[in-house]
Order: C-alpha cells, then structure tokens, then sequence
C-alpha cells in the first residue's frame, strides 16, 4: 500500500503498479485500459508517494509476474548490480535530482545504464517535467555501426523511407532518389512493404543492396517485414543487412506479434553469419510504439508508458544498430493529441537512452488524430535538442503505403540547419564525394546529369 495526502485528502494505491499509472501524465490509452487518475490532484499524488519508492523495489515488486513473462524474466536475470551500486541506494526522487546533477555526466550515465531497468526509468520520467527530459537525454551517449557511425554527439541520422503502395520497384527508387539527393539515408533506407510476398521481398533486397553497392553507399538498407520472412530470405541467399521486428514490452504482446526472445535470437545470428557490416556487427533493427500491448489486451494493468520502457529491455538484449518509437503511430485511442504525442516521444526517447539505446523516433501521427504537423515541428525540435538519434524522411512527410504523416526530407534539413547537426561521418564524405553536398555539408544544385538520376533513367553514368 502507498499513500500521499493532498489537500487535506488521503490518497491511497494498492500496489506499486496502480501507483505507476495514476502517476502518469494523461493520456487516452490509460483511459482506455481504465488505470488512469481520475483528477490532477490524485495524479500529484501518486508522483508524491512514486518518488519516495526506493530504486530496489523495483526488482522485489515486478508490475508484471515473473512466472509469466519471458520479458520480467529478461529484465530480472539480466539486471547488472554492479552497475547499479552506485544508484542503489536511492529514491526514484532522488534518482530524478541525481540524473539532472552535475556528478550525472556521460561516463557516468554510461556506466549506469545495465543496472537501471525499465521500470526504474518509467517510473522517473513520471516525474520530470519535458525540460528534465531533454537535458538528460542530451547527456546520453550511444553510438552503434554497421557501414557507419551512427548516434556521435552533434549527429543526426535519417532514415529514408521509401515506401509504395504497390512496391513498384521503379517507384520506391524514384523516392529514395530523392531522398539521397536531399542528404538523408544515413541511418537505414528502409522499406515497409505492401505485400508479405517472399520472391517480392527478395526483389526490394535486391534493389536497395544493389543501388548501394553500385554508388558505394557507406549506409545499410532494410526490408521492414516479419522475421520470419526475413531468416526465409536469409536462406534462399537475399543481400541482408538489418533484421527487422515490431516488438512489445510483454510476452503475450510479442506473442501477438508472432514473436519470442527464441525467435530474436535466431534471427540476430543468422544476420552476423552474413558478415556484412564493414564497421560493425549491431545488425538489428527495432520499432516499438506506446499503446500495443494494451492494443493486444496484453499490458497486465500496466500503464502503457512503462510497457513501452519495458520493450526497450528486449531491444537492449540484441544489441541493435537502431531503434524507434513510432509515437504517434498507434492513433488517437492511445494517445489523443499534440500534447500526449509530444510528451510520449520525449518520454520514449529519455527512456531508451536512459537504458543505453540508440532511440530514434517517427515523429508522426495519424490522420484522425487531433495533432498537426505543427506538433510535429515541435517534437522534432524538442527531441532533436535532446540528442534524437535519427528520424524518419518520408517524400512531403506523406507515406502513401502506410498513410500517415511523418516527417520530410525537408524537415531533416531544416533540423540540421537550426541546431547544426551533421551527417554519419562516412555518409558525410559519400554525400560531398558524390557532389551532393559542398565542403560545408550544404546542398549543392543538382545538375541532370548527376550519376544518381541517369541510374533512375537506366542510363550509364
């Protein structure tokens, strides 16, 4: 039992995981799932009563049973206490006023990162107000390569998404044209496909690996379907460089989504047998978003931002080159509008650094939301500010696959521009190599003749 008294009025939770949710900032899905406060006075209070737990509870009392959940199993057999000694004997208060010190430098956020869990990350986030997690964010340092360096302070990567109704070939290299020519695809190109075809995914392998090999590309690319699919085409020979998987922060929500800790590790290897990476072996690819579990029914009662902290214990496992929170993906029923959508990126986004990821985001919402790409501007600034990792670029911010809006090309230049931010290293000198950027890293005009867009034409440079 946990207790806080406002206002001459006693409030009392249950357990550690009813105190978890009513200390949640609102939004739709805790609503949905009915755990949510029912007033701001009862959400302060829960925040009150949160931030005299002591960090230790948090491996004594599991929100979700361990018996039950691989992911619990995860977290708990994995949890590094010697990395957690020098935090250990503090309040999640505390931890807050600890992390916003100056004794919370890099090195030491580093060294922390395996002893912190999911939990003891969600349950922080609780309690600091956007500005708090933007400056711990910035402090954090993950850096990961595969034929680049992604993830260096002062860096920004993009990943090129071009996506096609139909996965026309010529369609999906007309957008990643663009996108190179404008400077992004340093993080992934990266293609959600319309069809679970396996001789359709082999062809899209195909093309990105060969664009990439024919320019010398220091990038990678990825073919976003089931894992599955991917160790199929792994077998029948196809040019993988990323495994990629949508995954959850509890046992039946990745059941949902056909998948177990077993599964990822099949899959991990069969990538690194390839040997494909030049600078690296992190070979893979993770997207997670607040709202699936409960979306499967599988979130144990559990607010949905703590589910999202937890899937990131099952990223960090596999050691990936990337990761994202397609924040604004799930739709309005999990989070409404501007405000939660914002709120949820950078709690996302302070969470999967906090425990050492390279988190990126889509910053991105659906067409029925109640967000505009306004909000969007100001997500991306905000976690840009905080040392966002990568970002999405999507032709005009408009997938026409997948219909939402993400962020542009566009967008990319315009972050790089305000805050300074500079491309990959290696994909910095591709990009002035190949005359599409100056000395400066500027865009350079594009002449006709540019190697890039007689390969479009089928021409020979």
């Amino acid at each position: 039992m946990y207790q806080a008294t406002l206002s001459r009025r006693s409030y009392r939770f249950s357990d550690l995981r009813q105190l978890m949710a009513k200390a949640s900032p609102a939004r739709s899905g805790d609503y949905l799932a009915e755990v949510a406060a029912d007033s701001a006075e009862e959400r302060m209070a829960a925040r009150i009563a949160l931030a005299e737990v002591p960090l230790k509870t948090f491996l004594q009392q599991l929100l979700v049973p361990y018996e039950q959940d691989e992911v619990t199993r995860l977290i708990i057999d994995s949890h590094d206490a010697l990395a957690f000694a020098p935090i250990s004997h503090l309040t999640v208060g505390d931890f807050r006023d600890w992390l916003l010190s100056e004794q919370a430098d890099s090195a030491m956020l580093a060294q922390v990162a395996p002893g912190i869990t999911p939990e003891m990350a969600a349950a922080v986030s609780k309690l600091m107000r956007n500005q708090d997690l933007i400056l711990v964010a910035k402090k954090c340092r993950v850096i990961t390569r595969f034929r680049n360096t992604i993830g260096l302070p002062g860096h920004l990567s993009v990943r090129l998404q071009p996506n096609h109704p139909t996965d026309s070939l010529q369609g999906i290299a007309a957008s990643m044209l663009d996108g190179l020519l404008y400077g992004s695809g340093d993080a992934v190109v990266g293609i959600n496909p319309a069809s679970d075809s396996l001789p359709l995914l082999e062809k899209l392998n195909h093309m990105l690996d060969d664009v990439i090999q024919r320019f010398a590309i220091p990038t990678q690319s990825c073919v976003l379907t089931h894992v599955t699919n991917t160790l199929h085409l792994i077998e029948r020979g196809a040019p993988v460089d990323l495994v990629f998987q949508s995954i959850a922060g509890t046992e039946a929500a990745n059941s949902g989504f056909g998948i177990n800790l077993a599964l990822l590790a099949e899959a991990q290897q069969a990538a690194l047998s390839l040997n494909r990476g030049t600078l690296g072996n992190n070979v893979m690819y993770f997207e997670t978003g607040q709202g699936s579990c409960l979306s499967s029914n599988a979130h144990h009662g559990v607010d949905q931002q703590t589910c999202e902290a937890r899937a990131y214990a099952v990223a960090r496992h596999f050691s990936p080159l990337l990761i994202n929170t397609v924040v604004g993906f799930i739709g309005p029923e999990y989070l409404y509008d501007g405000k939660q959508i914002i709120r949820a990126g950078l709690e996302d986004h302070f969470c999967g650094k906090l425990l050492g990821l390279p988190l990126g985001c889509d910053v991105c919402y659906t067409n029925h939301a109640e967000a505009d790409q306004d909000d969007m501007d100001t997500l991306l600034t905000l976690l840009a500010t905080a040392g966002l990792t990568f970002l999405i670029g999507v032709p005009g911010a408009d997938d026409i696959m997948l219909n939402y809006q993400s962020t542009s090309f566009h967008d990319a230049l315009y972050i790089r521009e305000l805050l300074g931010l500079k491309h990959a290293p290696e994909f910095a000198d591709w990009l002035t190599k190949m005359q599409i950027t100056d000395d400066l890293g500027r865009l350079r005009d594009t002449a006709a003749n540019h190697p890039l867009l007689l390969a479009l034409q089928g021409e020979q440079p």
